[in-house]
């Protein structure tokens, strides 16, 4: 069964009676086989979840830290025969000493157990820290031993009895479930200046779990999501939080149940707190996802934390082999979010669109007083791309305070071009206040027909790119005659399909649209006449209704559009989906596919999804070599084709591979 790199992890906060072993313990034994029936194959418990966080002296106890040990054992035995990490919280008494760990079990074992690092001052009244396990005797090194239930690296941390086991007992355990690796830490480590778990990403742990027993007060989620979401972020992994809830003492300090599973920053679920019902949480975590994420980022592959190189980091932590994950259906059902349209997500829609156009508006004002340009060309069709450069024009000239003028928006109507674009191409000009020309290409491309001895009726790739490029011809002239420079109007989805005539509407003196796909054009023009362009709003949205068209077909018995993009090359949302995940995540056709399967489910039977994801992998690698001289323009998203760094890739190139997968 494929998991496509998915990983399904639970968290669980189940009611507590404070000291009551016997309950709590049947509490997470039903808990856990919960998840067992959701095919999870990590589930996590709070902290000190067997006894209770909040014991207080009773952690003193010998018999506590005994009905704590029966407990593991119990739920050892309820995990016999399960594909499933269990990560329970229980004082574990050690060498005279008593530690708040995390015990780890798989299918009956106790493969490790994982002491908290850094304690509050109230909890080194009772517990101990695990750095008593970090001397230096303990880097020795030493040999993998397998006792048919336990890998131990002698020499490397403290073996230990416990609940009937033998196994590891150190805060630098790594635990591998198939192709998937989890470190543990507990509670305030997260808090610490230099968390224990950054040092665990750093040697291979693709997910983090902590047991907490975080109490509530006014603000402090707020606080707690943005600390696990930004170290989620900076270790490029996954974050299982869960920490205490209902039933916890309410002496002094109140425990909600906070749980929560973060991506790489994202927040995948999260819990309801103040319930008083026992609950989990289950998300699946893309492992690959986070593996392509580390993969280009150089730091993890060179110098750790402390100044030390990967490969003499990595030598500090166990590894615990626990087997291979739960077989998982995950076409059946996927626990997270699949965003169908990853440009122009609704989270945080508004601020986006006004930094993206501010990157925009800025590099162009730039561009444009550093060469002292006295005017700016621009080729305006009355579709979406050359307004969306318009309008950042207007606002790259505002600021530097120029006068609109000096921007000469040029109309160059053909055999294709409707009354409707034409007229918007020209109201829109008239309102903003430019220098608007009209210059027909028809009788020149006539003539240039007769020169290259081309029948004009038949309408084939030499009938269209001529016109393409009569229009650059005009434009790149024009430039030349009053000192400016051409303002390149095609998008990022145009680039990536190379749905452009090369050395026509593929070239320009500055791409500003370059880093935008056609789905974000379509909402930045929408966002610019909400709140930049109030007085010719209408005009704006008649453009967003219009037929994507290049125009360079005759129109038809009505004079409507007769040649629409999207019937040629396909859906452009699903264009930029393909992009986004081809390009950002790095994921294979095949996992492209089942996750567009999953987003646009109802909209788009999969032959058609998988038709035009083979024509996207057939255009985007044959037109690489458009891409490849491409005019400057701004990074303003998070996918930019420049040749100068961000995509770097062989014009010729074999498809054939990529092909294959998909099928």
């Amino acid at each position: 069964m494929k998991n496509y790199g998915y990983f399904r992890v639970a968290a669980a906060v189940p009611r507590v009676r404070v000291a009551d072993t016997r309950f709590n313990t049947e509490e997470i034994c039903r808990l856990t086989s919960e998840a067992f029936d959701k095919k999870v194959s990590l589930v996590a418990f709070p902290e000190l979840s067997l006894t209770g966080y909040t014991c207080g002296d009773l952690f003193h106890q010998e018999y506590l830290a005994e009905c704590a040990e029966e407990g593991v054992r119990r739920i050892a035995e309820v995990c016999r025969g399960k594909a499933a990490s269990v990560v329970i919280g229980a004082p574990v008494r050690y060498n005279g000493r008593l530690y708040d760990c995390a015990v780890v079990i798989w299918n009956g074992n106790i493969k490790g157990i994982v002491p908290k690092t850094h304690l509050s001052a109230a909890e080194s009244r009772w517990f101990a820290s695990g750095t008593d396990f970090l001397s230096k005797d303990n880097y020795a090194g030493g040999t993998l031993l397998d006792n048919g239930k336990d890998c131990i690296r002698e020499g490397f941390c403290a073996k230990i009895r416990y609940a009937g086991q033998r196994c590891n007992i150190s805060p630098n355990l790594l635990f591998e479930v198939g192709g998937s690796t989890f470190a543990v830490e507990i509670g305030h480590d997260i808090w610490a200046p230099v968390p224990p778990s950054t040092y665990a990403a750093m040697s291979g742990a693709q997910l983090i779990v902590n047991l907490s027993s975080d109490s509530e007060i006014s603000g402090r989620n707020l606080m707690r999501k943005s600390l696990i979401g930004s170290h989620s972020s900076r270790t490029v992994s996954g974050y299982i939080y869960c920490s205490s809830g209902y039933g916890e003492s309410s002496q002094d300090l109140v425990y909600a149940g906070a749980a929560y599973v973060y991506e790489n920053g994202a927040l995948l679920a999260e819990n309801e707190r103040f319930v008083r019902e026992s609950s989990m949480i289950t998300a699946d975590v893309d492992i690959a996802l986070i593996d392509n994420q580390r993969q280009k980022q150089n730091c993890f592959r060179s110098v750790c934390p402390d100044g030390t190189t990967s490969a003499s980091f990595w030598n500090r932590y166990s590894r615990v082999h626990l087997g291979q994950p739960a077989e998982t259906d995950f076409k059946a059902g996927l626990f997270r979010n699949i965003e169908a349209h990853p440009f122009t997500a609704s989270e945080g829609l508004d601020e986006r669109c006004r930094e993206i156009t501010d990157i925009q508006t800025l590099a162009l004002a730039a561009r444009l007083e550093h060469i002292g340009c006295r005017t700016a060309i621009i080729g305006i069709s009355g579709g979406l791309d050359s307004t969306l450069a318009l309008l950042v024009t207007v606002m790259a000239f505002d600021r530097l305070g120029w006068s609109r003028e000096r921007i000469m928006g040029i109309t160059m109507p053909g055999y294709g071009t409707t009354s409707r674009t034409k007229s918007n191409a020209v109201i829109l000009m008239e309102k903003l206040g430019i220098t608007l020309k009209e210059i027909s290409i028809a009788a020149a491309c006539d003539q240039h027909f007769a020169d290259i001895s081309h029948d004009p009726s038949v309408h084939d790739a030499t009938y269209e790119n001529s016109q393409a490029r009569e229009r650059t011809q005009i434009l790149m002239d024009l430039a030349n005659k009053y000192g400016g420079i051409v303002i390149g109007t095609g998008d990022l989805s145009e680039l990536a399909l190379g749905w452009a005539t090369y050395n026509g509407d593929h070239m320009s003196m500055y791409g500003i649209n370059g880093s935008i796909p056609k789905t974000q054009v379509q909402t930045l023009v929408r966002w610019a006449a909400d709140n930049r362009f109030e007085e010719v709003k209408d005009i704006l949205y008649d453009i967003i209704d219009t037929p994507i068209s290049p125009e360079l077909l005759p129109t038809d018995e009505n004079g409507e559009i007769k040649q629409v993009t999207e019937d040629l090359v396909g859906p452009y949302e699903l264009h930029d989906f393909f992009l986004y995940n081809f390009i950002c995540n790095n994921f294979s056709p095949e996992k492209i596919f089942f996750l567009a399967c999953k987003a646009f489910e109802g909209e788009y039977a999969e032959s058609v999804i998988k038709k035009w994801l083979k024509t996207f992998i057939r255009r985007f690698f044959s037109q690489q070599f458009k891409r490849s001289c491409l005019p400057d323009g701004p990074k303003a998203g998070p996918v930019s084709l420049s040749p100068r760094g961000d995509w770097a890739m062989p014009s010729d190139s074999w498809s054939g591979t990529f092909l294959d997968s998909i099928e």
